[in-house]
């Protein structure tokens, strides 16, 4: 028979005691070092993943692609990156999130190096499956860690940081490509730089990145986790007194604690919290997962040359840069849910431009460009906000499958069923751009209505779930 227990800890709990000391800790330039390597790595991952919708055109004349390979390739490697987040839920609370990191980083720079060598069709769409399927985890776990070691008053800086990382590399990739368009072998010099960097990444994790010492005390490594602490103090510069054991408490406080089964994510009181961070995941997602496959197809498809389709491309991201400081800015101010709000209504100007630009005449390419600028400022701007607060939906013991579990399944529906429906329908505005206008309209709402602010100690968490007898 299961009973009732609270996961949320007394004031003066073990996990209480190192999450204050942690906050307390003035910001530095080892955050900087932290956040840029992390920053680093999601622009790798960025890099690698968003090849994708430069392959569907710089590869398809080379490789001689068909329709069904093109839908493989735009739809594989996402739907492999869910099954690998998938799997990396089974260990994610269990595994270091400095090791999932790493392995992931390894997985996708390695396949992304081989692109040069493919021959044909077949051997493309496995290497990017590979690709999805090694990422499936670094994706999502750089902000659990991240969650963990930097202070509550500046996970948004974190967040806002991150995701300009992505949106640098999702706007440097079709740059490249239009420099590189008319060559036949564009798309294996494009692949090069992605690759070449496994060299470096792996390392740059491994010495500078501290492991989380919320993880390692969840573990019963009372030791660990204050020496993780204060080694982070004194890389701050000792503006704080160092954390001892003894104020964690006694054996009783710092025992190894019991990992939550899995099913904890869907139990009465956290069901809510996970169904709203997958919902949120899905609305913006969908927006994200259209314009960034399938944008550059659809205007070829649309009419437009291959040139113009990868400059819009790499003027929507570009956007999105300073658009995602201001939404990690904003989100402080106004809270989460409405930051989230704002970056979904607020693109639907710009979707309606893009939508009806064919329309217009003479002022079709100003109305495209001013569309895709909004866009980018706004919906691609979304995740500095969404991903932080899909990550403060769960208590430590749930955080890392929780969050890679969330983001895993809203990539089912928005970068797997969506893009796979609306590859043969790319060449009708009313219907691409449609559809994302009603999914930044639906999700713009999710958040208000059925979510709850989350701000502040990672250990407070109101809800009680069912535990095991």
């Amino acid at each position: 028979m299961a009973e009732t227990r609270s996961i949320n800890p007394s004031p003066m709990a073990a996990s209480f005691v190192l999450g204050r000391k942690l906050d307390s800790i003035p910001f530095s330039a080892y955050h900087i070092l932290i956040l840029g390597v992390l920053a680093l790595v999601g622009f790798v991952e960025g890099y690698d993943l968003s090849l994708t919708q430069s392959l569907l055109v710089l590869a398809k004349a080379p490789l001689h692609l068909t329709e069904s390979d093109i839908r493989w390739i735009a739809v594989g490697p996402t739907l492999m990156l869910c099954v690998g987040g998938f799997a990396f839920t089974a260990v994610a609370d269990q595994w270091s999130r400095k090791a999932i990191i790493q392995i992931g980083v390894i997985a996708t720079t390695f396949f992304t190096l081989l692109i040069p060598l493919v021959q044909n069709a077949e051997q493309l769409i496995i290497l990017r499956m590979l690709t999805g399927l090694g990422a499936g985890g670094v994706v999502s776990a750089a902000f659990p860690i991240a969650a963990e070691l930097m202070p509550a008053q500046h996970r948004r800086t974190y967040g806002a940081v991150y995701e300009m990382a992505l949106a640098a590399s999702f706007t440097l990739v079709p740059f490249i490509s239009f420099l590189l368009a008319g060559s036949p072998n564009a798309f294996r010099f494009l692949a090069l730089p992605g690759g070449l960097v496994i060299t470096v990444v792996p390392v740059m994790v491994h010495f500078v990145l501290p492991e989380s010492a919320r993880w390692r005390l969840r573990k019963g490594q009372p030791q660990a986790a204050a020496d993780i602490v204060n080694q982070i103090i004194k890389r701050s510069g000792d503006r704080v007194p160092p954390l001892t054991v003894e104020a964690l408490g006694g054996k009783e406080d710092t025992r190894r604690e019991q990992l939550l089964p899995y099913w904890a994510l869907f139990a009465r009181g956290q069901l809510r919290w996970t169904t709203v961070g997958i919902l949120i995941g899905i609305c913006a997602g969908t927006c994200s997962f259209m314009i960034h496959v399938l944008l550059p197809k659809a205007m070829v498809d649309q009419g437009l040359a291959v040139a113009f389709s990868f400059g819009l491309s790499t003027l929507v991201y570009a956007a999105s840069i300073p658009g995602k400081a201001f939404t990690g800015f904003l989100m402080e101010i106004i809270g989460r849910r409405w930051t989230i709000a704002y970056a979904l209504v607020g693109s639907l100007p710009g979707l309606f431009l893009m939508l009806m630009a064919h329309r217009l005449g003479d002022f079709a390419t100003v109305a495209m460009v001013t569309g895709a600028l909004i866009t980018g400022f706004t919906v691609l701007s979304s995740f500095s906000a969404t991903r932080v607060y899909v990550s403060e939906q769960f208590p430590t013991a749930l955080r890392g499958r929780g969050h890679i579990f969330s983001e895993s399944f809203s990539r089912l529906f928005a970068g797997v069923l969506v893009p796979f429906l609306m590859v043969p329908h790319t060449g009708s505005p009313i219907i691409f751009f449609g559809t994302i206008v009603i999914a930044a309209s639906v999700g713009a709402f999710i958040p208000l209505v059925f979510g709850r602010e989350t701000v502040g100690q990672l250990e407070t968490v109101t809800e009680r779930v069912p535990a095991l007898a």
